[in-house]
């Protein structure tokens, strides 16, 4: 039975997966999540109350959250790009930097594109102060961080790098990387250049027009 993924092309979260996939080049059907296509939701909502994507179903078993279901592929859908090195240690790093993206750069960001949603009596101008602040400290640590390193975790395109893709992309929009930073930007410039996560952005083009804070001219 193919696998199923319930996803949209504009989701952050959705994209992570789908590097994943098309880096191996596993076939998979795509459920789009959109209203010209109500089923899907539906399904989504039966298989997983929370209502959360992406969501992959593979042989009749349902696998959530994005980092759980790349590793689930690695598991039981390898390929010759190992998304998680066999080496304990290593595969601790490529986990610590998931997380670190997950929570310190989508999280913040997430927060910025929320409250924009929201209506102007309900917004927590506050916060988003605060989550701003928190992207300019992510960047600073990763600017260290990333020094000497082709990718995320070392010189092997992992786990990491699929999340932080979609993750300083969107970010970026946010609250731009700026030039204090050039290590970073260097980094985004190799992951937008990477054939997988080019193809997500390209798939995601057509909904910038969605972007809340407004999306800018560029790549």
């Amino acid at each position: 039975m193919a696998l199923e993924l319930y996803a949209h092309p504009f989701s952050s979260y959705c994209q992570k997966v789908l590097i994943a996939l098309y880096e191996n080049a596993i076939p998979f059907e795509y459920r789009l999540l959109a209203p010209e296509q109500p089923q899907h939701m539906q399904r989504l909502a039966e298989l997983w109350p929370m209502r959360r994507f992406p969501l992959l179903v593979d042989d009749g078993r349902m696998v959530v959250e994005s980092s759980i279901i790349i590793e689930h592929l690695q598991l039981n859908h390898p390929g010759p790009v190992r998304l998680l090195p066999d080496d304990p240690q290593q595969a601790l790093e490529v986990r610590f930097m998931d997380r670190v993206f997950d929570n310190y750069v989508s999280t913040p960001q997430q927060k910025c594109v929320f409250d924009a949603l929201r209506a102007p009596e309900e917004r927590d101008g506050y916060g988003v102060i605060e989550a701003r602040r928190m992207l300019d400290t992510a960047y600073a640590w990763l600017e260290q961080r990333l020094q000497g390193r082709t990718w995320a975790a070392g010189e092997a395109f992992s786990l990491a790098d699929c999340a932080a893709a979609p993750f300083l992309f969107y970010a970026d929009w946010t609250q731009p990387i700026g030039e204090a930073f050039p290590t970073v930007r260097a980094y985004l410039q190799r992951l937008l250049q990477r054939p997988s996560f080019a193809r997500a952005v390209d798939e995601a083009r057509p909904y910038r027009a969605f972007f809340p804070l407004g999306a800018p001219d560029r790549d």
